[in-house]
Formats: structure tokens, sequence, C-alpha cells
């Protein structure tokens, strides 16, 4: 079984302008992937939107064991990551076909494969 980052960015200031009936539309369109995940024997482990990029705190080292905490994000982009779902998988093949047809309906899709095998992986972190 593998776990997956389905991260979904999108221009967050274009998608605040987006008339409510294009927000329904993308409504269906992610009970549709819920669907087509069940359907397909993956399992939705965590999913969700996002606050607005503008609402994060971006922390980095300061170079002498502090740490930098700004508000906002890391870089200032087009697009952020509005939300994402965690996914475990029997068959990553399918999944991924599964995400094509989702994007497809529009949706941005950014995919990534969890490394597995390590001390932080989720079940281990703190």
């Amino acid at each position: 079984m593998g776990r997956h980052l389905v991260l979904l960015p999108a221009p967050e200031a274009e998608w605040a302008q987006l008339p409510p009936e294009e927000h329904e539309k993308g409504m269906r369109s992610h009970e549709r992937f819920h669907g087509d995940l069940d359907a397909g024997g993956h399992r939705i482990v965590a999913a969700g939107p996002l606050t607005p990029s503008a609402e994060a705190v971006s922390m980095r080292p300061d170079g002498s064991g502090g740490t930098v905490v700004t508000d906002g994000p890391f870089t200032e982009s087009v697009e952020q990551v509005v939300g994402f779902y965690l996914v475990d998988s029997p068959d990553r093949a399918d999944l991924l076909r599964i995400c094509r047809e989702f994007a497809a309906r529009g949706e941005l899709i950014e995919f990534r494969d969890m490394v597995t095998g390590r001390q932080d992986d989720a079940e281990g972190a703190s």
C-alpha cells in the first residue's frame, strides 16, 4: 500500500472571484473524485481546503540557532496550494488515472509519492 499526496494549487485571487456556480461545479468534481477513489479501493487518509496563503506563517533558521518567523507563504507566486488529499492506495497507476480524470474536469493537481521506510514517516513523526 503506497501513500500519496495530491496537492491542489490554484490562483487564489482568481479562485476567490469565481461565481458561486463555478464553486458548485468544483464541489461536484470533488465529490466525483471521492467516489472514484472509493470505487478503486483508494482510501482518503486526510483531505481539506487550506486557509489563504496570506494567512500562512513561514519559519526559517536565522543562522545563529534561532528562527525567523514571517507572515505569508515562503514564495510569492500566482498559484498557491489551496487544498490537499493524502491517499493510501494499493494501485498507484489506477490512482494516477483517477487524478488525470479529475484534472481533465478543470482541477490543477500536483501528485507526489510519500517516501516510505524512514523514521519520519507520518506514523513516526511528532
